[in-house]
């Protein structure tokens, strides 16, 4: 029983409110293709790269004595990729920088620092696009630069079903003998669990009265051995669906033409404005050392 005319905060006037002065974001910023291949740089918005491979073992024996022929040679395949240009601009009204904002000094720059993160994430996302091809450009037509996907075209596995063992095993021969070694399977996150699902893998859980560690059960799968090398399975949020990449970071890179860069828009009122930009484009220094699975249908 409350007593009476006691004070409670439901009828109160003038409490403060309370507002932490934190901003908490779980969205995903991961980009695990672009953080784990090179960076280069380029002159133009067409640079082209030269690759070139062996023949292939054959028998060769001579007859003593024999005059030395020369050999037929092939000259190495001049090859070339597009750079294309992606921004954010950001805007604010003098009001919006002059008030107090929780959680930030500037609203301007929390949003550009915001828009950078974003940035990068579009970058991946059409990066690892599965059929950009490298386009020019017009006059009011952006150029793009090809993807992942559209690089690799020599060792291609489609499939029709669900994820399946033998599609790894087949596209881990056909790398080798192309003479590639990749040692990343990219996926999303539904083939990832299918993946892990494929294996059965090894269970434990530790139930004995006398061990005291904390029980556990292993149902993932993050490195794959094959009778051609091990794959570790990474998972991307940004894979195009039903897809899987076998990749030899190593023979990626992106080529900056401009390196991210963030200018002052001329003020044409009472607000400011930047642009965060960068001109980029991707190289695939020999797209053989690398492998594609689509049609991986989602179960």
């Amino acid at each position: 029983m409350i007593p009476t005319n006691t004070r409670e905060t439901y009828g109160a006037v003038g409490i403060r409110e309370d507002l932490s002065n934190i901003i908490y974001n779980i969205s995903p910023e991961d980009t695990p293709f672009m953080s784990n291949i090179g960076k280069s740089s380029c002159d133009n918005t067409y640079f082209e790269w030269q690759i070139d491979e062996l023949d292939g073992g054959a028998d060769n024996f001579h007859v003593e004595g024999d005059d030395a022929t020369a050999l037929a040679v092939t000259e190495p395949t001049r090859v070339g990729n597009y750079t294309q240009i992606s921004s954010k601009t950001v805007r604010s009204s003098g009001t919006a920088e002059a008030v107090d904002f929780a959680g930030r000094k500037s609203t301007q720059a929390y949003q550009m620092a915001k828009r950078a993160k974003e940035l990068k994430l579009d970058m991946e996302h059409m990066l690892l696009a599965l059929a950009t091809a490298p386009t020019a450009g017009a006059s009011g037509t952006a150029r793009k630069t090809g993807s992942v996907g559209a690089w690799i075209t020599s060792n291609v596995v489609a499939a029709s079903a669900a994820p399946d063992e033998a599609d790894i095993r087949t596209m881990m021969e056909k790398c080798w003998e192309a003479g590639a070694k990749p040692t990343v399977l990219m996926c999303d996150g539904v083939i990832k669990q299918a993946i892990s699902a494929l294996s059965q893998s090894v269970s434990e859980l530790r139930t004995a009265a006398n061990d005291k560690s904390p029980a556990y059960v292993v149902a993932a799968v993050d490195i794959y051995v094959s009778d051609f090398g091990n794959l570790q399975i990474v998972p991307n949020r940004l894979m195009p669906a039903d897809t899987a990449y076998f990749l030899d970071y190593e023979y990626w890179d992106i080529a900056y033409l401009r390196p991210f860069t963030t200018h002052d828009i001329a003020r044409t009122g009472d607000s400011v404005a930047q642009q965060l930009l960068v001109e980029y484009g991707l190289r695939s220094k020999n797209e053989e050392a690398n492998g594609k699975i689509t049609g991986w249908a989602a179960v």
